[in-house]
């Protein structure tokens, strides 16, 4: 039999008819029934939630042990820290008990589904390691999740970025782990390191995580006892958008002979005029020097002294990654520069990422470009892209608000079932259509009165914005016009809690939040009496995102649990996903909306918003291509590579 909603409805409220009985245990009564259910679990063995996920339910008697030691956990939690799970927070249990990848919709409270999930798969399969998409996610919920699992005879820690090796080991050892895939992957390369099982260098595109002092860590054995079973929370960033990022260890070469090389292609490219000399083809991240240009930058390579300016195919090479840094990674969007230091914003999650680089010159190209000390070139020493990791797993399940949009793809690449539960209650948020203006300084103008007049009607606004630089210029006009607000980003990101906690505060004071696609991940917002009186929290999307899923997050954060909420999208014709990805219908359209004021209307309002919803479609779609092309390589590897 198949996973199915009705199936999981079913079985869920067979659990909680078992609440009377259950809850009736003292506290002595219950804990001797957790000793009993979990003994039975273990015996069990690995017979249910294998690879190949939803196939197999098992048999009466092995539901009828699940059922009630599900019953027993949810009594636990209840008693522990107050929270009872809901019918569908059960169903999204059993979900990822069989297997499954469970979508959840913002508010339904993910955090509690997991923890009840948690203990069983960990009974079942001894080990359990629990994926999110920072390290605060992880100390959060390893702690506040602690009490369940000791009830449950089970120790649990998170894995975090100032620990050393031999408190990680310690980490390790225990039956629930929570941490991030960089942290979790990076320690398990080391051990292949430290082991003499990986390869020196693989060939391919990727970032480059460099570990906090010794490469391979203390110690003579391995860090990370093995790969057993494994939650994925956030699944649609952690599996699809960040999955094909391979993770890299690396150590720097000696020496910085190449600073001054990166200096004078920079200088050259500066040079160099654009169109005369060279074209960029901003999709691909990718520049052609024209003749002219071959001519030009000969020429100034002449004075120059270092012997590879001599080697024309080298010489041209540094010089368009000088171009391509010059044009595709902006300030306030691929990166920051912090402390002196380039720092990558990761797209989308827009964090930092201090303790990564572009690999194969791009990096210091970057470095160049903004006058800064050029650091030394890396050498690989093991990589493995996340999504290759994942799939070592013999067991996995996760859960997001937005999976659904990834579905054809987490079955395929990781043959995960992707299930939606419904919600709790019904969705009553409003979502308007998209309203699109001529020019991007029209849309700021708008979206400027539209936060006001919500504002003053007490209703908290949450303002989704694409970048760092977006986020500022938001912040900017705000603050000219006297509106009192807060700015969430890489930037701003140290109280990002209490930021997004906040932002539900109505009223006279109605709080307003600027915010990144980092938006508070894993914290709730849940809007006080005074904002739900008012209409609930407003979602003021300022741009569309390349992911269709990153737009569901935001507008998400509104209409939790049966609130009231809305969500407004204000965009341009001048915006990047229309002219990146489908650069001739924007001139067209622009073509066509010469006549009439700045916003749009009727049939060139129909076309624009189509168009909006085509480029997005197309982003997608080079992203999923670039992904496949990851997993290709991931199952050459497999294939020829065994055991590497």
């Amino acid at each position: 039999r198949l996973l199915n909603v009705g199936w999981l409805r079913q079985e869920a409220v067979r659990v909680h008819l078992l609440e009377p009985s259950i809850r009736g245990h003292s506290e002595g009564a219950l804990n001797a029934v957790v000793v009993e259910v979990r003994e039975q679990m273990m015996r069990a063995g690995a017979g249910v939630g294998g690879r190949a996920a939803g196939k197999g339910i098992g048999s009466e008697s092995d539901r009828e042990l699940v059922r009630r030691a599900l019953a027993v956990i949810r009594e636990i939690a209840r008693r522990e820290t107050g929270e009872e799970a809901y019918i569908v927070q059960l169903m999204g249990a059993l979900a990822m008990y069989h297997g499954a990848v469970v979508e959840m919709l913002t508010g339904e409270g993910k955090t509690l589904t997991g923890s009840v999930a948690a203990p069983l798969i960990a009974w079942r399969r001894r080990r359990l390691h629990v994926f999110t998409v920072n390290d605060y996610l992880a100390s959060r919920d390893a702690e506040s999740r602690a009490e369940i699992y000791r009830r449950c005879l089970l120790d649990c820690g998170a894995i975090v970025q100032e620990q050393e090796p031999a408190e990680r080991a310690e980490v390790y050892q225990k039956a629930i782990v929570y941490g991030t895939p960089k942290q979790m992957t990076a320690d398990y390369l080391r051990d292949q390191i430290k082991l003499g099982e990986t390869a020196s260098a693989w060939q391919g595109r990727g970032l480059v995580a460099i570990g906090q002092g010794s490469l391979v860590g203390g110690g003579s054995g391995p860090i990370v006892p093995g790969l057993s079973a494994c939650m994925v929370d956030e699944a649609d960033a952690v599996l699809v958008d960040e999955g094909v990022v391979p993770l890299i260890i690396a150590q720097a070469r000696r020496g910085d002979e190449m600073a001054l090389v990166y200096k004078d292609a920079a200088r050259i490219a500066s040079l160099m005029v654009h169109k005369d000399d060279y074209t960029i083809e901003l999709l691909r991240k990718r520049a052609l020097l024209t003749e002219k240009g071959r001519r030009r930058m000969a020429g100034l390579c002449e004075a120059l002294t270092d012997a590879v300016w001599r080697a024309p195919r080298r010489a041209e090479e540094l010089v368009k990654q000088a171009l391509v840094a010059r044009h595709c990674y902006l300030h306030g969007q691929q990166y920051h520069v912090v402390e002196g230091r380039v720092v990558i914003v990761d797209e989308y999650t827009g964090r930092f990422m201090p303790d990564r680089s572009w690999e194969h010159g791009l990096h210091q190209a970057v470095e160049a470009k903004e006058g800064l000390d050029v650091t030394a070139d890396r050498e690989t020493l093991a990589r493995l892209s996340f999504q290759r990791f994942y799939r070592m797993y013999p067991f996995m399940c996760g859960m997001t608000g937005t999976a659904a949009d990834a579905t054809v793809e987490i079955e395929r690449v990781y043959q995960r079932r992707v299930v939606r539960i419904p919600t709790n209650r019904p969705m009553v948020r409003t979502d308007h259509p998209p309203r699109i203006f001529k020019t991007s300084d029209a849309r700021w103008e708008v979206v400027v009165d539209e936060i006001r007049t919500l504002h003053a009607s007490g209703r908290p606004v949450l303002v989704g914005t694409r970048s760092i630089e977006s986020s500022e210029k938001m912040s900017g006009l705000l603050q000219r016009h006297g509106l009192v607000h807060k700015v969430l980003n890489a930037l701003h990101d140290k109280e990002e809690a209490a930021l997004v906690r906040s932002a539900a505060e109505g009223g006279p004071g109605a709080a307003i939040l600027v915010a990144t696609n980092m938006a508070g991940r894993g914290t709730d917002i849940k809007p006080d009496k005074a904002a739900i009186k008012a209409g609930g929290l407003a979602v003021v999307l300022t741009e569309m995102h390349g992911a269709e899923r990153i737009d569901r997050q935001f507008k998400g954060r509104a209409g939790r649990q049966g609130d009231v909420g809305s969500s407004s999208v204000f965009l341009s014709l001048e915006d990047e996903l229309l002219t990146l990805y489908t650069p001739r219908t924007a001139k067209v359209l622009k073509g066509m909306a010469v006549a009439g004021g700045s916003e749009l209307s009727g049939r060139v309002l129909w076309l624009a918003q189509r168009a909006f919803a085509r480029a997005q479609r197309v982003g997608q779609g080079r992203a999923r291509r670039g992904r496949a092309d990851v997993l290709k390589q991931d199952d050459w590897i497999e294939k020829h590579l065994p055991g590497i």
